[in-house]
């Protein structure tokens, strides 16, 4: 019988252990997928450490979102991808790690944010079949309602890997929030979304943006992502941070903030360097029990809006191929999986990732 790997959760912040379960065949309506390469998300990190929903200890789950892979097997009723490519054996795919109930009052409102989004992840027991239930095995098992895309033979890997998190998320939100050609975009956080955040609003048509990070080497990349101004936070207070977006939009203030950072303690900062009518959107903090405060009148009086986003429409993922094809010689996207390990040091890989050096962590198959 043939078998396949997966890493198992069972405790926040103890090493995961490796188990062997049956490969399954797949249902007609179903794929199995040969995985090539998953990545260690921020929120992969937030699971790890204990928060997050659903990640009961003591319950032997797999963890991991991030990924690309190969069809495996195809089941006899699955025929193309989500945009009507047809589909094989071997082909490598990129999918939504997610997938939409279509029963809910979000999905009736044909809005995204499901919240039975993963009821085949997170919180399911590995020992439940079909075992891979997420990327941190060799193989992904996927029933119907997930959207799949064909890659280009083009893209590597390593490029693909974090498109349907990362950068589907950052494309999603920006289109959400809205850039008007020559905003001034302030971007929070310069790890791998707000790396793509900064290549994004640029080709959205940002005037300019400014990207705020207190590592010396994630902000000299944002530059290569295109980003106008930097500030390190360590070497600028905040009460000045404010002051230098202001003076940078001729004292009205960020037309957009976009927030990557996953600190409540940011949010208040975001907020004073909101123009009037300024938008800000919220991606980073998806960990719940974590308040801070602000300022409501500050909101109210001055028309700001605010939108959170934690996934994305079906289209997404395509036009972030389609982005990634046309700008892969304008952006070093290859500069945003810092770090490889094999899948069997994943232990090492995710210590290694909690200590804030790498953009993003890979894991090879």
């Amino acid at each position: 019988m043939k078998t396949g790997q997966v890493a198992i959760f069972t405790q926040a912040q103890t090493p995961m252990e490796f188990r062997e379960y049956p490969v399954p065949s797949v249902g007609a309506d179903d794929l199995l997928v040969k995985i090539r390469m998953a990545n260690i998300c921020g929120s992969d990190l937030h699971f790890w450490r204990g928060h997050g929903p659903k990640i009961a200890s003591g319950v032997p789950q797999v963890l991991g979102h991030e990924m690309v892979g190969t069809i495996e097997e195809l089941g006899k009723n699955v025929q193309t991808d989500s945009m009507g490519e047809p589909l094989a054996e071997g082909d490598r795919i990129t999918y939504s790690y997610f997938k939409p109930c279509n029963h809910c009052w979000m999905c009736l409102s044909g809005k995204p944010g499901c919240p039975n989004r993963y009821r085949d992840w997170l919180g399911v027991p590995s020992d439940q079949a079909p075992h891979f239930h997420g990327a941190y095995g060799e193989y992904y098992y996927m029933k119907p309602g997930h959207w799949i895309f064909k890659v280009p033979d083009e893209l590597p890997d390593p490029l693909v890997s974090p498109v349907n998190c990362a950068l589907s998320e950052v494309i999603y939100g920006l289109n959400q929030i809205g850039i008007t050609l020559g905003d001034t975009v302030v971007i929070q956080g310069a790890g791998g979304l707000g790396l793509y955040a900064t290549a994004v609003a640029k080709e959205i048509g940002a005037g300019q943006v400014i990207v705020l990070d207190r590592l010396p080497a994630r902000l000299e990349l944002a530059r290569e992502f295109g980003a106008d101004h930097l500030i390190n936070v360590d070497e600028l207070p905040a009460k000045d941070r404010v002051e230098y977006v202001l003076d940078h939009t001729r004292g009205i203030g960020a037309d957009v903030v976009a927030e990557f950072v996953g600190s409540p303690q940011v949010l208040s900062e975001g907020i004073e360097m909101l123009r009037w009518g300024g938008r800000y959107l919220w991606i980073g903090n998806i960990n719940l029990g974590m308040p801070t405060e602000i300022d409501p009148g500050s909101i109210v009086r001055c028309s700001k809006a605010i939108r959170g986003i934690i996934v994305y429409e079906a289209w997404v993922i395509a036009r972030a191929l389609d982005f990634l094809k046309r700008t892969r010689q304008k952006y070093p996207f290859h500069k945003i999986i810092s770090h490889t390990f094999p899948f069997t040091e994943i232990n090492e890989a995710f210590s290694f990732a909690a200590q804030g050096r790498a953009i993003r962590v890979g894991l090879e198959f």
